[in-house]
């Protein structure tokens, strides 16, 4: 995911502090330059707290996020740093401690939000987007899956028109799209040959691939949905590979729309050589629908035309295989 984050607005504010004191005697300048220092030694307070954290060292993430505080007060990257508090805290099944640290970050985070925009600048984003998800995830931890699913579908109602809605979405269908009507595909722009409707391949089991031509993790499973596509395809197995489009290209330079498909193209001929026949729908809304703020994601439709499978993040052969396998026989 792209959660690497630039410091660099967060000095802005001093940095017009000190031009503004340029002429204002030594003594001041002197004081300026250390506060700067001071900034400077908390600016990778998001690092500094995740480092600690995979270690599982919780007690030297909350000193790191209690020093900053102190320095700095709650700004969105504290916030963010914070989030991944609760993250790893249930990951390593501390459900407790997982949940306070989340509930902490949505109240700060709202408090935020009153004097500023969600998506004008990338720390805070994160930093809610995590929050909502710990607490349904903790919720369905404790088999609250109905609760779960009310608190996310009451966070698309406030931020489903902003850049954390896939992530919510995501996390909704997580509990909820299996067993569900697979939403329809928007089919007009794409790579490849036309895309079949997914209503017009009812009677044969589908594999959506959701991938995005900068994630290492989609290359990874491209060889894996190829093998399997030319396994099940004999079968009546159908592959198509969504993705969209995000504003840049090589080197994350910005791109216009027809650079970045040319772009799109070039990856997937290079990245892709096993699934060149497999059509690759272009749109957001595939992306919004599915709540595919993970890439990959992998969607298998049943006959019936009903997710049999929602899964964010990569799948080996073999756990793959099986659910293709299940669906088929059903």
């Amino acid at each position: 995911m792209v959660y690497e984050l630039s410091d660099q607005s967060e000095h802005a504010p001093l940095e017009s502090f000190l031009t503004s004191l340029h002429h204002g005697g030594m003594r001041v300048r002197c004081f300026a330059v250390f506060l700067l220092l001071s900034s400077l030694a908390f600016a990778d307070i998001v690092e500094d707290v995740r480092t600690a954290l995979v270690q599982r060292n919780f007690a030297a993430a909350d000193s790191a996020l209690q020093a900053y505080r102190l320095q700095h007060g709650v700004d969105p990257a504290y916030l963010e740093a914070l989030s991944w508090t609760a993250r790893e805290a249930l990951a390593a099944n501390q459900l407790d401690k997982a949940d306070a640290a989340a509930k902490q970050t949505e109240t700060l985070a709202r408090q935020l939000l009153q004097k500023r925009s969600l998506d004008a600048e990338p720390h805070l984003p994160v930093a809610l987007g995590a929050a909502f998800e710990v607490q349904a995830q903790v919720l369905a931890a404790h088999g609250q899956n109905a609760q779960a699913a009310t608190l996310l579908r009451h966070a698309l109602v406030t931020y489903g028109s902003t850049s954390i809605g896939p992530r919510l979405h995501k996390n909704l269908n997580v509990l909820t799209l299996t067993s569900q009507p697979a939403p329809a595909l928007a089919t007009s722009e794409y790579l490849g040959s036309r895309p079949t409707p997914l209503s017009e391949l009812r009677g044969s089991p589908v594999l959506l691939f959701f991938w995005a031509h900068w994630c290492v993790d989609c290359k990874y499973e491209g060889p894996i949905i190829s093998r399997l596509s030319s396994e099940f395809a004999p079968k009546g197995l159908t592959v198509l590979a969504p993705t969209q489009l995000y504003g840049y290209a090589a080197k994350g330079e910005d791109a216009k729309p027809k650079d970045e498909i040319a772009y799109i193209g070039q990856v997937w001929q290079h990245y892709y050589s096993g699934l060149q026949s497999v059509p690759v729908p272009i749109s957001k809304t595939n992306f919004t629908n599915y709540g595919a703020s993970t890439t990959p994601t992998l969607v298998l439709v049943d006959r019936k035309g009903r997710v049999a499978l929602y899964h964010p993040g990569l799948m080996e052969y073999d756990d793959l295989r099986a659910a293709i396998e299940k669906t088929l026989s059903n």
